[in-house]
């Protein structure tokens, strides 16, 4: 007979297993530390994991987190160029960007990138909020910084047919940015140098 887990442990290693980065043996080794720990660590882990699903919230102009009853730091920084705008794909890119130090406008993220193979659409993004806020904003320029394989040239693509209309200079991450990566993947360096480098679009 094959031995394996209690039902409740393989039901945990199934939700580590779930997590980005994790395959199975590093979901094995994760519970088992969890488990091993005698102190309170899984009663915090999982106190934490509720404040921050219950407080955190995305801002409503730029999307990046922020807790629920505050202002967002970005978006009310009196410091920043608000006629510079640009575009990433997750909230955590907007800090990748801020680490560089390269970047003092204000961000917007679109919460992913075109992909019809994964049925994502222009409805499906923050689009349209970003059309309101370069108008409301008076922007001159958005940078769009997204990830340089096919879904993110085509999401690019898609967002400077709209705004060139409008007279908005579109410009896109240039030098530095490895063909086929995102900027998960890139230090803080060859991000500063992909940012001064930019080109403009058409």
């Amino acid at each position: 007979m094959r031995i394996d887990y209690p039902p409740a442990i393989q039901r945990l290693v199934a939700q580590l297993k779930s997590l980005p980065g994790l395959g199975p043996r590093s979901a094995e080794r994760l519970m088992i530390w969890l488990l091993q720990r005698s102190d309170e660590r899984i009663p915090l882990l999982s106190n934490t994991l509720l404040e921050v699903k219950e407080l955190i919230i995305p801002c409503e102009d730029c999307g990046f987190f922020i807790e629920s009853g505050s202002s967002c730091l970005l978006c009310h920084d009196p410091r920043r160029h608000r006629q510079q705008l640009c575009v990433v794909e997750q909230a955590a890119d907007v800090l990748r960007m801020e680490r560089s130090g390269a970047f003092q406008g204000l961000y917007h993220v679109l919460g992913g990138r075109l992909s019809p193979l994964d049925n994502v659409t222009p409805e499906d993004l923050r689009i349209e909020s970003l059309l309101s806020r370069a108008r409301d904003l008076h922007t001159e320029e958005v940078i769009i910084a997204l990830g340089s394989d096919v879904e993110g040239e085509a999401t690019a693509s898609y967002i400077a047919d709209l705004l060139r209309p409008a007279g908005i200079a579109v410009t896109r991450l240039a030098q530095g940015m490895p063909a086929g990566g995102g900027l998960d993947h890139v230090d803080e360096l060859t991000l500063y140098q992909a940012l001064h480098g930019r080109r403009k679009m058409g």
